[in-house]
């Protein structure tokens, strides 16, 4: 008898060995494809931001950790380009884009979460196809309509297509997130005399924060990046956004400031990073409720 527990407590350590050698052998491969995806990413900016510190304005001489490094790029960039005009349209763009799509999204969300009415499901329907289509596909329709609306060449029009065309993504990840606030609070607040606008304001949007944090986010950050539709609509020199000034830097056969370039690249970069690291928590937590409630 003593001789058979003594068995089983033999094969039952095996397998707690093997179970615990199987664990730490995924942990090593799981680590590693991290460290290995941390170097994909570090160190193209860690050698952007050496060759914005190499001298000269060539980027094949550049090094990773350059011998003599010069801040004189990002120097020139304030004094010899409109990189400070360019900065401050992008900025004015940006912001306006994310107030008028919080506004928007925010109440199409409300209304289609919390409201029953015809063609709802039709519209939730036509929303999710219209994700579908890329917006470059309409730009022909989109300069003509400006054109004739008189707001070609003006960021008003840029921030109201912009605005327009994160309708209905973003209308359908905040309806997904009102839906998973329960509406019994809703009833309760009519109970006490609240109007729709009162509750919407009061307890759906304080509830929302996170959602509202990451369409924010998302709409701050697309006329940063973006290039086609700037360059379509801004005709003149200071109308530009970051994107279309930067590239109009670089091209060309006499343009050969790719130092300069690396240099507005980092400076471009840095509050959208520091963006990010602070609202991570409220991105990851906005972006999860909604794909998942509903």
């Amino acid at each position: 008898m003593i001789e058979e527990v003594s068995k089983i407590k033999e094969v039952s350590k095996k397998k707690n060995n093997r179970i615990t050698l199987g664990k730490v052998i995924q942990k090593c491969i799981l680590y590693s494809f991290i460290l290995f995806l941390v170097v994909i990413v570090i160190v193209p900016v860690i050698w952007i931001f050496g060759a914005s510190l190499n001298p000269g304005n060539s980027l094949y001489g550049s090094t990773m950790i350059p011998e003599n490094p010069t801040f004189i790029h990002y120097y020139k960039l304030f004094t010899e380009t409109d990189f400070p005009i360019w900065y401050s349209n992008t900025l004015k763009i940006a912001t306006g884009n994310m107030l008028l799509s919080i506004v928007l999204t925010t109440i199409t969300g409300y209304v289609f979460s919390r409201f029953k009415f015809k063609g709802k499901k039709m519209g939730l329907m036509s929303m999710l196809i219209l994700q579908m289509f890329p917006a470059f596909i309409s730009m022909t329709a989109l300069y003509v309509l400006l054109l004739q609306m008189k707001l070609l060449n003006t960021h008003l029009g840029l921030i109201i297509i912009y605005a327009g065309g994160q309708i209905p993504y973003n209308a359908w990840l905040v309806k997904g997130y009102f839906d998973g606030i329960p509406k019994s609070l809703d009833e309760a607040a009519r109970i006490d005399g609240a109007s729709n606008i009162t509750i919407f304001r009061k307890i759906i949007l304080p509830l929302a924060r996170p959602i509202i944090t990451f369409v924010a986010l998302t709409n701050f950050t697309l006329p940063w990046m973006d290039f086609i539709l700037p360059r379509l609509i801004l005709r003149t020199a200071d109308k530009k956004t970051l994107a279309v000034g930067l590239y109009e830097m670089v091209s060309g056969h006499q343009n050969t400031k790719f130092t300069t370039f690396a240099a507005a690249a980092i400076l471009v970069a840095i509050p959208i990073t520091i963006l990010f690291i602070y609202l991570q928590k409220h991105i990851v937590q906005g972006l999860s409720s909604g794909a998942t409630k509903g």
